[in-house]
């Protein structure tokens, strides 16, 4: 069971931060008309592409989603500051600080996976 936990939660976290961030491109439909609303669509959706882009990749390789998960949340909280509340770190960097760290234990789960008792990897056949 923890297995299948381990490998799911992080793909499954990922899929629903890019749903979470394309929410916000909403809002374009309120600040302009007609043919504007394409462009500034295609930019409020440029950050949650990067993100679904990275979560593809790192479906397969985890450590992937480890790197750049974590250099999302931190990057968030870095460029914004530390003056505003708590909940807004909480609420924006949380989720891809969370990914980014089921993602490393997913990794780690899978490295030790491919060790045998020694500790010597297994070599594929």
């Amino acid at each position: 069971m923890r297995n299948k936990f381990l490998y799911w939660s992080p793909r499954i976290l990922s899929i629903l931060f890019v749903l979470f961030l394309s929410l916000f491109a909403l809002d374009v439909f309120n600040e302009y008309q007609g043919t504007m609303i394409l462009p500034a669509l295609f930019l409020h959706l440029l950050i949650p592409m990067i993100v679904l882009a990275t979560a593809m990749l790192a479906w397969k390789w985890e450590l992937i989603g480890v790197i750049a998960f974590l250099f999302f949340g931190f990057y968030y909280i870095w460029s914004i500051g530390l003056n505003e509340h708590w909940s807004l770190y909480a609420l924006m960097s949380g989720p891809a600080i969370v990914t980014g760290i089921l993602f490393l234990l997913s990794w780690l789960q899978k490295r030790n996976k491919n060790k045998d008792s020694t500790g010597v990897a297994k070599i594929p056949q």
